[in-house]
């Protein structure tokens, strides 16, 4: 096959790859917009309903680490297409589904087949993608997809809601799944995987996924209806963390560990996903209550909040694919990385000050605006960030890493923000507020506090990540030659 064949054949991977991670992305906000629909046909209640967003969000976020790694060891294709099918027969289950039981099972092995297809994508591009000017493109191009995704999944909700009936919510996954199957099949080239060597780590798979599964349950369950505070809270977090010490004892004994905490030596790829962890925590949070403030304060049907999203999605895109490469290779990815999230915390302090009778024009827009400049400027370059530290051989469970800590961030963020947000609209419906007045307060307090959520991870990004050095012509020949060498020796035709 000529080069120009060939370089052609991987960036359309890349797009095959990305369609993967769109629909899965988009899977996880889709649904809110249908949620009152689904709970009057399905007859949920107002607790139970919550168990619709709650079972793919444990599933997705407890498994992605452990798919990451299995990904490594037995071929990073081979997981991706095995999560492919079980998210895309889930799907179809979900669509028909005629009970409420019936939905919330299909949604937690969604959550499986999701964290399998996600956990290996950004490791199959780093792969793909060895010299850094082209990875920077490539993972410019993902992390708009990943970070966008969600905002776009507001708009897709709304008009299926709308125009069809929510099942078509799930079943438009089928056609795009198969055809991303059929893709990837043909483009993708199969890995062979670095095998379990001294044998298969089984308790660390149980006690990492056992951890994981616990926390995030803790998060989105009784965190959000108890309160931090609570017994319940307390006990379930505590378990939590103590699995997660036995797991990082168990890893560093192991003769082959599940999780090698080599690859956490790396204080950029440490670094940049704490920072992840605070910057997804504020911002997912503000997608939700930004939403919802749209919806119960301004009066937006699901299309308008889906459409009032649509210019940060615009933004965010045209940075990440067109200019985010340039930056990352000219400045480097802390430099580009900074002034990002200056701007996403920006635009949280002026959403903080969105009053009862706010104009989409001079209230929301200028948000949207600088929210898509600050996130296409920042996520890219921590992506990069995230994976510098990264080998062939740990590629998968690197970004597996970055999934885990965007899906535990976005969990944590959401229950301490809504928890919060509901305390202060308490709060100033007892001292007399109308109930607008009551809901924006509440919204407003939420938005500055992800505001400093972004904040504290502007500080991680100034004090913990560094910008690798450039290096000499002669050393950038020979570090861009080590991973194609690794992969041809992982690496075999489909």
């Amino acid at each position: 096959m000529s080069e120009v064949k060939q370089d052609r054949r991987r960036w359309i991977a890349l797009y095959v790859l990305c369609t993967g991670m769109l629909m899965i992305v988009l899977d996880a906000t889709v649904v809110n917009v249908a949620l009152p629909e689904i709970q009057t046909d399905l007859g949920f209640s107002a607790s139970g309903l919550a168990w619709v967003v709650n079972a793919y969000l444990i599933a997705f976020g407890s498994l992605l680490l452990l798919a990451g790694r299995i990904g490594d060891m037995f071929g990073r294709k081979r997981v991706f297409m095995a999560g492919l099918a079980l998210f895309t027969l889930a799907s179809l289950v979900c669509g028909v589904s005629q009970s409420s039981g019936m939905l919330v099972v299909a949604r937690f092995v969604q959550g499986v087949g999701g964290a399998m297809t996600s956990a290996v994508i950004l490791g199959m591009i780093v792969t793909m993608f060895p010299e850094p000017r082209e990875q920077a493109k490539a993972i410019g191009v993902y992390a708009f997809v990943a970070s966008a995704g969600g905002s776009v999944g507001l708009l897709a909700g709304g008009i299926l809601t709308q125009s069809i009936s929510w099942h078509w919510i799930f079943f438009i996954n089928v056609p795009i799944a198969l055809a991303t199957a059929v893709a990837a099949t043909r483009l993708i080239e199969r890995d062979r995987g670095i095998g379990t060597g001294g044998g298969a780590d089984i308790p660390g798979a149980v006690l990492i996924t056992g951890a994981l599964m616990l926390g995030v349950y803790t998060i989105v369950e009784p965190a959000a209806d108890l309160g931090w505070g609570a017994g319940q809270t307390l006990l379930l977090g505590a378990l939590a963390v103590g699995l997660l010490g036995a797991f990082v004892a168990r890893e560093a004994t192991a003769r082959n560990p599940l999780i090698p905490l080599r690859i956490f030596r790396s204080r950029n790829v440490s670094g940049a996903n704490a920072v992840q962890v605070l910057s997804v925590a504020g911002m997912f949070g503000t997608f939700f209550l930004g939403s919802l403030y749209l919806e119960r304060v301004l009066d937006y049907d699901p299309l308008q909040i889906g459409l009032a999203f649509l210019p940060m999605s615009v933004v965010m895109g045209t940075l990440s694919i067109r200019f985010s490469e340039q930056l990352v290779t000219r400045f480097g990815a802390r430099t580009t990385l900074v002034p990002g999230l200056v701007l996403i915390a920006g635009s949280l302090l002026l959403f903080a000050r969105a009053p009862v009778d706010g104009s989409y024009v001079t209230d929301v827009l200028p948000v949207m605006l600088l929210l898509g400049v600050g996130a296409g400027l920042a996520f890219p370059a921590l992506m990069n960030l995230a994976m510098s530290g990264a080998t062939p051989r740990d590629a998968g469970l690197a970004s597996g890493l970055v999934n885990t800590t965007a899906q535990v961030g976005g969990a944590l963020g959401l229950a301490v923000l809504a928890t919060l947000s509901a305390t202060r609209t308490d709060t100033l419906t007892a001292q007399g507020e109308s109930t607008l007045d009551a809901l924006t307060g509440g919204y407003q307090l939420a938005f500055l506090i992800a505001a400093g959520l972004c904040a504290a991870a502007l500080v991680v990004a100034l004090v913990v990540l560094r910008d690798a050095p450039k290096p000499d012509a002669a050393a950038a020949a020979e570090a861009a030659a080590e991973p194609v060498r690794e992969a041809e020796r992982a690496y075999e035709p489909a």
